[in-house]
C-alpha cells in the first residue's frame, strides 16, 4: 500500500499524467497502462524527497511512453490508417474528472495524426516541452541525449507539424457545428449530392478499421464525389443514427447502430466545407464507448 505522500501526490496529479500519456500514445488503453507504470515508479521511489512532483511525474510518464513507442510493433504492422482512439465528450459522465483526459487543442485528431509521423524521441521532446513545459535539461534525462540535441528534436517536430499538408482552420465552434450537422444529416439520408455539397472538392477521407471490417478502405479516399459515394454505400439501409458530438475537442459525428457505437468521425472544416474526414471504426478503439 502506498504511503500518504505518494497517495496525495497521485490524487493531485494523476490527471496530468493521463494527459501526458494520451498525447504520447494516442489511445486510452495504452495511456492507462503507462499511467499505472508511472504510479508504480512513484510508489517505489517515494514522494518525500521530490521537490517538483509534477515535473517528476511528467518526466517519468514521458520516459515510460517513450519506451513503449520505441518497442511498439503494433503500429508498424497495423492494417490501414492508424488513427488515435477518439474521446467523445462526455463519453462517460460518471467518470471522476481526474480520470478524464483534458480536452484542448493539443488533442485534436489532426494533430495526433501528425505526431504519429514523428520519431519517438521527436514526439517526446515536442510533447514534454511544447505542451507540458519541461525544460530541455529535464527532457535530456528522459530521452538520453544532450539538452541541445533535445532542442533540435523539438524544432524538427515543430517543422513537421507546421509543414503538414493539411490546412489548420480556426473556426467559430457554432459555425463548425452547423457544417457538421449538415454532414451528419446528409449521411443519415444517404444523400450523395448533399454530401458532395458539404465536402471540399479535394477532401480527403481516412478510415481506421484495423483490418477488422471487410471492405473498409485501406488507404486515403480522395475527392468529394468519391467520399460521398463511399459513405452512402457504407451506411445505406443500415438504420444507423448520426449524432453530432465533441470529438477530441472539435465537432464531429458518432455513428450508432442497434444501440452500439460503430464509428466516430472527426472532421476538419473551414466553416464552409469539410476538407478532411477521419473515421475510427476499429472495435478495439471504440470499446470505451460500448461498455
Amino acid at each position: 500500500m502506498a504511503d500518504e505522500p505518494v497517495a496525495a501526490a497521485w490524487r493531485a496529479h494523476r490527471r496530468r499524467v493521463l494527459d501526458v500519456c494520451y498525447r504520447m500514445l494516442g489511445t486510452l488503453v495504452d495511456a492507462e497502462d503507462a499511467m499505472q507504470e508511472t504510479y508504480l515508479r512513484l510508489a517505489r521511489h517515494g514522494a518525500g524527497d521530490i521537490d517538483d512532483v509534477v515535473g517528476w511525474l511528467v518526466a517519468v510518464a514521458g520516459r515510460v511512453c517513450l519506451d513503449r513507442l520505441r518497442a511498439d510493433t503494433v503500429r508498424r504492422r497495423y492494417v490501414g490508417p492508424w488513427l488515435p482512439q477518439p474521446i467523445v465528450d462526455p463519453f462517460d459522465a460518471g467518470l471522476d474528472p481526474a480520470d478524464q483526459v483534458t480536452l484542448d487543442d493539443t488533442v485534436r485528431i489532426a494533430l495526433l495524426v501528425v505526431l504519429e509521423q514523428l520519431s519517438p524521441a521527436e514526439r517526446t521532446a515536442f510533447v514534454l516541452h511544447d505542451v507540458f513545459g519541461l525544460t530541455f535539461v529535464q527532457i535530456a534525462d528522459v530521452v538520453g541525449r544532450t539538452p541541445a540535441a533535445c532542442r533540435q528534436l523539438a524544432s524538427r517536430a515543430r517543422t513537421t507539424i507546421r509543414d503538414d499538408d493539411e490546412p489548420r482552420f480556426d473556426v467559430d465552434p457554432t459555425v463548425a457545428r452547423r457544417v457538421v450537422e449538415g454532414f451528419a444529416s446528409a449521411c443519415a439520408r444517404g444523400d450523395i449530392e448533399a454530401l458532395i455539397a458539404v465536402l471540399d472538392t479535394d477532401a480527403v477521407g481516412e478510415f481506421d478499421s484495423g483490418g477488422r471490417i471487410p471492405g473498409a478502405p485501406l488507404g486515403p479516399v480522395v475527392g468529394a464525389r468519391t467520399i460521398a459515394a463511399t459513405l452512402a454505400r457504407t451506411f445505406s439501409g443500415s438504420s444507423a443514427t448520426f449524432t453530432t458530438a465533441e470529438i477530441n475537442a472539435q465537432p464531429g459525428v458518432v455513428v450508432d447502430l442497434h444501440g452500439r457505437t460503430m464509428a466516430v468521425i472527426a472532421v476538419e472544416t473551414d466553416g464552409l466545407t469539410i476538407s478532411a474526414i477521419r473515421a475510427i471504426g476499429n472495435p478495439d478503439k471504440l470499446a470505451h464507448l460500448n461498455p
